[in-house]
């Protein structure tokens, strides 16, 4: 199973857990509780669907745990040394890690529900029947979720650029 859906589970947990993410540590997790929990998986689901909901959970907890690092402990940033360079793709590297950076806070900003439906469907690409199924709901309400997750995606970058760096 681990080498069949590791790949995936490490793209889910990147996406949901932002760049901050121990990934080999959230993998490992996932597929310890995947052990434990394997003689209880039913079947009434695809596996996929338990594996995401598995590593869905599993980033739920590192965030929150991170975001109480975090608080305590504020990390330094190194953007100084790259301004630094001469070169101008050092720029464009910046600025896209930059806007990279500003989506991930805004998206750490959004509810577990608001942030779990745009990643899988938006990052993912996922169609939005089996995103409705990893979630759990109706397709109709994942269209009505989808659609005020954006808008509070938007609403959270702007107060961010707002509020700036």
């Amino acid at each position: 199973m681990y080498r069949l859906h590791a790949a995936d589970v490490a793209r889910w947990a990147a996406r949901l857990g932002g760049p901050s993410l121990e990934l080999e540590d959230i993998v490992q997790e996932v597929f310890a509780q995947v052990h434990r929990h394997l003689g209880g998986y039913r079947g009434e689901a695809r596996l996929t669907t338990w594996l995401f909901r598995i590593t869905e959970n599993v980033v739920r907890q590192h965030r929150r745990r991170n975001r109480w690092r975090r608080f305590l402990h504020k990390p330094s940033d190194d953007v100084a040394q790259e301004l630094l360079s001469s070169d101008p793709s050092a720029a464009d590297g910046l600025e896209r890690r930059q806007s990279r950076e500003l989506i991930h806070r805004a998206l750490d900003r959004l509810s577990e529900r608001y942030r779990t439906a745009i990643v899988l469907f938006e990052l993912e690409d996922l169609p939005g029947e089996e995103v409705a199924e990893r979630m759990g709901i109706k397709v109709s309400n994942l269209w009505v979720l989808l659609h005020r997750a954006r808008a509070e995606l938007v609403r959270q970058v702007s107060k961010l650029r707002e509020e700036g760096p």
